[in-house]
C-alpha cells in the first residue's frame, strides 16, 4: 500500500492537505515510530482524536500500537481530551475484524473514563477469546 501524498499540482490549494492525506501522515508516522509528533498534531488539533477508530483499522502493526503508546501519553498531558477518542472507538467495536476490536477495547482500557470503560465492559461478551479476555484483563486491573 502506498502512503505517499498526491502531488501538490493535484490539489486545488498547495496550502490543503485533506483528512485523508493527514491521516495516512499520521499512520505512516505511528509506522515509524514517531508518536511524540503526533502527539504535539492531537494537542494542537483535538478533532484527530475522531481519527482513533479509522488508525485501528491499518494492517500494520506498528500503527496500531503507536495508537496505543499515543494514547498512553494523552492520558498523561491532555487528560481532560482523551474521551474525544471514545466515540471512533465505540465505532472500532463494530468491526467484523477482532483485532480491530481487540485494539480499540485496549485504548478504551488505556482511556479508562467511566465512559470508556462501559464500552470496555459491553465486550466482555465478545465472540472472540482473545478480545474478551483483553476486555477482562482490563476490567480486573481496575478493580
Amino acid at each position: 500500500m502506498q502512503h505517499d501524498l498526491p502531488p501538490a499540482s493535484n490539489r486545488t490549494n498547495r496550502a490543503e492537505v485533506s483528512d485523508d492525506e493527514l491521516l495516512r501522515v499520521i499512520a505512516d508516522f505511528l509506522d515509524m515510530g514517531h508518536v511524540e509528533n503526533i502527539v504535539a498534531m492531537f494537542k494542537q488539533e483535538p478533532r484527530y482524536y475522531q481519527w482513533t477508530g479509522r488508525l485501528l483499522q491499518d494492517e500494520r502493526f506498528a500503527v496500531r500500537l503507536g495508537v496505543s503508546v499515543l494514547f498512553e501519553y494523552l492520558v498523561e498531558v491532555r487528560p481532560h481530551q482523551v474521551n474525544l477518542a471514545v466515540p471512533a472507538l465505540a465505532e472500532a467495536l463494530k468491526s467484523d475484524l477482532a483485532r480491530v476490536r481487540g485494539e480499540a477495547v485496549s485504548v478504551l482500557g488505556i482511556i479508562a473514563t467511566p465512559e470508556a470503560l462501559a464500552h470496555v465492559r459491553a465486550m466482555a461478551d465478545d465472540p472472540d477469546p482473545q478480545v474478551r479476555e483483553v476486555a477482562l484483563d482490563i476490567l480486573a486491573a481496575q478493580g
